[in-house]
């Protein structure tokens, strides 16, 4: 039953195991979802070094992780499908995969803004992540246009060569969203591409995602964002990928306003669908949860957001907040003030459960609005 007295007309699905929440009053709210029973790690932790519970936050790590080390220059490569990556990124029988969601503060300061993630990527790994989600702008925002444009790389360059190092030492899945990209096209456009990386254990570059929809807003006195005029759009939406959390559709940012993204990831077969962003103060704190819950339960997947947070320069500060939110609509992670890492265990019982139980994909009116799907994506069996 609702504060107001009303009585919700779609009880919860029981899910066993889960973690606590308590998400902002909505007229019927999800389900008070019960505590995980702890489960054993993904790999040997240092002594001391438990897996973070379900749905936990794990502060400021960016700095006072304590391993610096720079990582192997390692040019990612296009993934060999005949290469799998090591067996013990899915992890033993029956355990559910563990992700990790970073929450930073980029600068125009690269290589501040690399040792702060390799840090949270490290400290993830040590945790048992098996999938550590970087934001938007991960390798750095600049202060203005040129220095934007001044500071990007191809993909065959340094900043991505160092990830793929420090995926491979971690022995951990990376999803780098919003990699300022120089294209092919860089020398007659001279514009860049918004970039979803994503890299497996063995640092391959398994997919690149392009934005798609780009940030244009003027919110008059508030904010004023011009993405189209130094950034490319992407052309093409990528078939969710298989990772040992679960098929995985790649957005970005601005990407999350649009539900027909969404929709067609899940018309594939997504399981998870993530965005990395980062959203400024006056969008955020009116709009960043609910259209995630909102992406949540219109695709039923679990959604992933790794988020800038704090004053990235004089003249930006973002939000924050990043989290993840289950097939429900239940937040069952996020992270607060300042950089840290919150985790969440990926149930895909639990999805299949929810889909099961209320399958709104299947009561969808084809022949009254047709079907949302992108081109080139076959559908899900």
């Amino acid at each position: 039953m609702c504060p107001q007295g009303h009585v919700c007309p779609h009880p919860p699905p029981h899910r066993a195991g889960t973690a606590a929440v308590t998400p902002s009053p909505p007229r019927c709210p999800p389900p008070r979802l019960r505590a995980l029973p702890r489960t054993p790690l993904l790999r040997p932790l240092p002594p001391g070094t438990p897996r973070p519970p379900h749905g936990s936050w794990v502060p400021r790590l960016g700095h006072t992780a304590g391993d610096t080390r720079q990582p192997r220059e390692v040019t990612p490569t296009p993934c060999d499908s005949s290469r799998r990556p090591p067996q013990a990124m899915a992890g033993p029988p029956g355990l559910k995969p563990l992700v990790a969601v970073a929450q930073v503060t980029s600068t125009p300061d690269k290589e501040l803004n690399f040792v702060t993630c390799a840090g949270l990527v490290r400290e993830a790994a040590r945790r048992g992540a098996c999938l550590v989600f970087l934001p938007e702008g991960f390798d750095y925002i600049g202060s203005d246009t040129g220095q934007t444009l001044a500071l990007a790389e191809g993909l065959d360059g340094d900043i991505m060569g160092r990830y793929a190092g420090l995926a491979r030492d971690c022995g951990v899945w990376l999803s780098l969203g919003g990699f300022h990209e120089r294209g092919q096209d860089w020398p007659t456009t001279q514009r860049i591409y918004n970039c979803h990386a994503l890299l497996d254990p063995t640092g391959c570059l398994v997919a690149t995602y392009r934005k798609t929809h780009l940030c244009d807003v003027e919110l008059e006195g508030r904010v004023t964002m011009r993405e189209s005029s130094f950034t490319n759009p992407g052309t093409e939406i990528l078939a969710p990928v298989n990772t040992p959390a679960g098929k995985l559709g790649l957005s970005i940012c601005y990407d999350l306003r649009f539900p027909e993204i969404s929709l067609a990831l899940r018309h594939a077969g997504a399981e998870i669908l993530t965005y990395p962003s980062a959203f400024t103060y006056p969008t955020g704190s009116a709009h960043w949860e609910v259209l995630l819950r909102a992406r949540a339960i219109e695709s039923q997947c679990y959604v992933v957001a790794a988020a800038q947070t704090g004053k990235n320069h004089e003249r930006r500060t973002s939000y924050g907040h990043a989290m993840v939110v289950d097939p429900w609509g239940a937040v069952v992670a996020q992270c607060h003030e300042g950089p840290g890492l919150c985790y969440a265990e990926i149930d895909l019982e639990y999805l299949r459960r929810v889909r099961r139980e209320m399958p709104v994909h299947g009561h969808r009116r084809r022949d009254l609005y047709g079907t949302v799907a992108a081109a080139g994506l076959a559908p899900a069996p």
